[in-house]
């Protein structure tokens, strides 16, 4: 079971980890795949340096979690996965953005494995 739940946190982290690669490769290429322009000048600078950092960061954590079984490091990519489809709701809502039904279910689903990996991979606090 426990190898079980590692894949599925293994394959996320790699999802994430080559979409972060293609930010700093391919930016142009990673914007259009998100549904966004390459942006410009500073906002270029911003545009890549955030997502990439978000991509390979989250990517990261999954993978010390995997090897340290220290839940802190499931919870935090977790969080941001999380906060990520609640602030996606908040642009719809609020700033007539379209509604990303699909976004926010990878979002929900990969946090919730990592919510149940923590739970069943990491030793009890």
């Amino acid at each position: 079971m426990n190898n079980l739940i590692r894949i599925f946190v293994v394959l996320p982290a790699l999802l994430f980890l080559l979409i972060g690669i293609r930010w700093l490769v391919d930016p142009a290429g990673a914007a259009a795949e998100l549904g966004m322009p390459l942006l410009e000048g500073l906002g270029r600078s911003t545009q890549i340096g955030d997502l990439t950092a978000f991509f390979i960061g989250a990517s990261v954590m999954m993978g010390l979690g995997l090897m340290t079984a220290n839940r802190t490091w499931f919870y935090a990519p977790a969080m941001l996965l999380i906060l990520t489809a609640a602030f996606r709701v908040v642009a719809w809502f609020a700033h007539g953005a379209v509604f990303a039904a699909p976004q926010i279910g990878v979002e929900i689903v990969v946090a919730v494995i990592l919510v149940f990996a923590a739970s069943k991979l990491c030793k009890p606090a």
